[in-house]
């Protein structure tokens, strides 16, 4: 018996459940959980189904390619772990929760190598006996910085690129070839405070929350698809360094779970925005 996931979108039209259920249902599969959703606005149709089984994936893809709309996107694939490579700067809490979930298996990921612009977080990686990769940045163009980087990555074939606090600004080439497979964290001030210093920018204006957003990389700089956000409460009495402990908190956790969406393949991109089954 093997583990399934199958999603679908395409434009929405009466009986899609009932047809794509009985597709599995003609072939002796047994289906575990579904979730949908109709977005009323773009007249568009999602739906994720776990199913077990014995079952030839092309056989049951045929069978929903002749019952489907012409244009609906159709991903099956098999419950598994995902390989990815995380790409960091010289801050260590999203690496450092990340190496202790990997190590643990707390989530379905396994990291094959950790790539840095800084040697900071080399010493943390290797505790881990997970390759670390120094490649600066100094004296060289920024293209030719991603090109060492992304022939690394290319050497691993990750399923997933995980920027962790890795501070630096990728471009529209870069982010092209890597589509929908980078996944960033950062801090919520953004726009409000952008650029250095945005806990001290924060505390200066008495902000009463901090949050954290996790999203898919796209050519706007933190303007990807959200996968998931999250705050904690602060107050008066929290000094920057308080808070900005306290954003390093809810970055680590609002990362791990985005990720923990992504790799179990709940989570639709549609335009600039995500359709998430949780």
């Amino acid at each position: 018996m093997t583990d399934y996931i199958l999603r679908i979108d395409c434009p929405d039209e009466k009986g899609l459940v009932h047809k794509i259920t009985g597709v599995l249902f003609f072939n002796n599969l047994n289906i575990e959980r579904t979730d949908e959703f109709v977005d009323v606005d773009n007249n568009l149709f999602f739906m994720r189904v776990a199913f077990s089984g014995d079952c030839e994936p092309e056989r049951i893809e045929d069978g929903l390619r002749g019952i489907l709309p012409n244009t609906a996107n159709i991903d099956l694939s098999t419950k598994q772990v995902k390989d990815v490579v995380v790409l960091v700067t010289k801050e260590h809490h999203c690496l450092s929760d990340l190496l202790i979930r990997n190590e643990f298996k707390d989530l379905p990921f396994n990291i094959l190598a950790v790539i840095g612009n800084h040697e900071v977080l080399r010493p943390l990686t290797e505790k881990f006996n997970i390759p670390f990769h120094y490649i600066p940045a100094e004296g060289i163009t920024r293209a030719e910085h991603e090109k060492q980087i992304e022939e690394l990555v290319r050497s691993y074939s990750p399923d997933y690129l995980i920027l962790a606090k890795f501070m630096r600004i990728l471009t529209h080439e870069f982010t092209e070839k890597f589509r929908k497979k980078v996944v960033n964290i950062h801090h919520s001030f953004l726009p409000a405070f952008i650029g250095a210093n945005p806990y001290k920018q924060a505390y200066l204006r008495g902000v009463k929350i901090i949050g954290a957003t996790a999203h898919f990389v796209t050519d706007d700089l933190d303007e990807g698809p959200i996968i998931f956000q999250d705050i904690t409460r602060v107050n008066h009495t929290k000094n920057a360094l308080e808070m900005a402990q306290a954003g390093r908190d809810v970055e680590k956790i609002v990362l791990a779970k985005a990720l923990k969406l992504v790799f179990e393949d709940r989570v639709f991109i549609h335009g600039n925005k995500t359709i998430i089954f949780e």
